[in-house]
């Protein structure tokens, strides 16, 4: 078992910070659901897997209305997913148009 530092155990608020963004994870994501698509799954259904309804997303910021932190977290989630449904959305376009001119 590898020991770890004190400042493993306890990373400062700018280290999370920086372990939290991953520019590249929305495209990953993106790029799992659509390796799906390619094998034979909907694009409906994969979508709805994707997707968080906006109706869902204030169901829980009005439940965790007085916890700032739990709602930014939560908008955070929001925003995550839909950049994922937009890449998912633009590959699935770029497929069926590829389909068509071969």
């Amino acid at each position: 078992m590898i020991a770890r530092t004190q400042t493993d155990r306890n990373p400062s608020p700018s280290n999370l910070l920086l372990d939290e963004i991953d520019p590249m994870a929305p495209q990953r994501e993106a790029a799992l659901f659509y390796g799906l698509f390619l094998r034979g799954h909907s694009a409906d259904s994969l979508r709805r897997d994707i997707d968080v309804p906006r109706k869902l997303l204030d169901k829980l910021l009005k439940r965790h209305r007085n916890e700032l932190a739990v709602q930014a977290r939560l908008q955070r989630a929001y925003q995550y997913r839909k950049q994922v449904l937009a890449i998912f959305d633009e590959l699935v376009i770029r497929e069926r148009i590829k389909e068509r001119v071969h």
